[in-house]
């Protein structure tokens, strides 16, 4: 008797998707859209579980290069027929990957920690690639100061900028950044009363990640736009 598969309820990992055979509807051709398009920064607006959390997670499986190689997960799904000119990007970019879905706090000061320690995170997962590489001590030294936890305040709203530019140095190539839930800070500000300060925050954060960043190659950001889009990206 054939095994069934299972349905991959609440999972949003794409790697543990596919190497435990559940039950996939194959949008890996949006990989294909994406690198067409090359739009220097990619919004994908969707409801509550359309799957954008598991796209960014695909995305980040195909593009980031790592020590472990990833391209199996991809053998038997639509982008690996799309044609060669799409596989030249498979594991060749530094990739920053950030989900804001946790910033639900009921205060601007919680909802700034839980930033603070998603930035550290992100940090920490690249420290090894960062410490290897030539890089200015002033650059290093804020960057030590974000993974460990003891940065001012000030330096958070250039974080992802400063993560970028250190990635384009480690690996002498642009970095792709990748923002899921990008809505969900904002959102939450709105209900609890501090909607000003955390447009100010996430203004101040993706003008400087986003908007003329030599070290970026592009951005794809997801979101359900319950708020304005023209409070952030103008």
């Amino acid at each position: 008797m054939a095994s069934t598969k299972q349905l991959p309820i609440g999972i949003d990992n794409f790697k543990t998707l596919i190497d435990n055979n559940y039950y996939f509807v194959d949008k890996t051709l949006m990989i294909r859209d994406v690198i067409h398009n090359i739009g220097m920064v990619n919004l994908y607006t969707r409801p509550r579980r359309f799957g954008k959390t598991l796209n960014i997670s695909m995305m980040q499986y195909y593009f980031e290069k790592s020590a472990e190689d990833n391209s199996y997960l991809f053998d038997s799904l639509h982008i690996s027929t799309a044609g060669e000119q799409y596989r030249a990007y498979m594991g060749k970019y530094p990739v920053i990957s950030l989900s804001l879905k946790s910033m639900k706090q009921d205060t601007f000061e919680q909802a700034f920690f839980e930033f603070k320690t998603l930035m550290m995170q992100e940090f920490i997962r690249h420290e090894n690639a960062v410490k290897s590489a030539n890089i200015a001590k002033g650059l290093m030294d804020r960057y030590r100061a974000i993974a460990d936890g003891t940065a001012e305040d000030a330096l958070y709203p250039t974080s992802i900028r400063l993560l970028c530019d250190c990635l384009r140095t480690a690996y002498d190539q642009k970095v792709i950044i990748l923002i899921d839930e990008y809505d969900v800070p904002l959102e939450n500000a709105h209900f609890n009363g501090f909607y000003d300060r955390m447009t100010g925050l996430i203004r101040s954060v993706f003008e400087s990640a986003l908007k003329t960043n030599p070290s970026m190659e592009f951005a794809v950001l997801t979101g359900c736009l319950r708020v304005s889009k023209e409070s952030i990206f103008t």
